[in-house]
């Protein structure tokens, strides 16, 4: 693993977005669930870095930081992921029965073949 630079202006503005698309699909989840919010993640895991994860939860953990991205859906994110997942776009892909969450995010150099982890180099 490479060391990563954080930039503490990322805390305040993280520009983490999701697509109408990806609202849409974790407003149904949440209902489905009875949770309150949604929580993305990341762990050291997979073949190449890190791996995305999502929760459906009833309340942030601490620390982390917590986005309206809807009326009705709100994103907790983990600190210590802020630095990696700045600029992250969140879609929601609908491909006949495939379904899938997309992460747009900029920092990521290298994914993994199988698409389950990818990889952010240090500048």
């Amino acid at each position: 693993m490479s060391v990563q630079s954080f930039d503490p202006k990322a805390l305040h503005s993280p520009n983490i977005t999701m697509t109408e698309a990806a609202i849409g699909h974790f407003r149904k989840q949440l209902a489905n669930a009875d949770k309150a919010s949604v929580r993305l993640f990341i762990q050291e895991s997979g073949c190449s870095g890190y791996m995305y994860k999502i929760d459906f939860v009833s309340a942030a953990e601490p620390g982390d930081l917590s986005l309206v991205m809807a009326d009705d859906v709100t994103l907790h994110v983990q600190q210590e992921a802020l630095a990696i997942l700045q600029g992250t776009e969140i879609d929601f892909k609908k491909d006949g029965l495939n379904q899938l969450v997309k992460f747009n995010n900029p920092n990521v150099t290298a994914e993994c073949g199988c698409g389950e982890s990818f990889v952010v180099e240090a500048e």
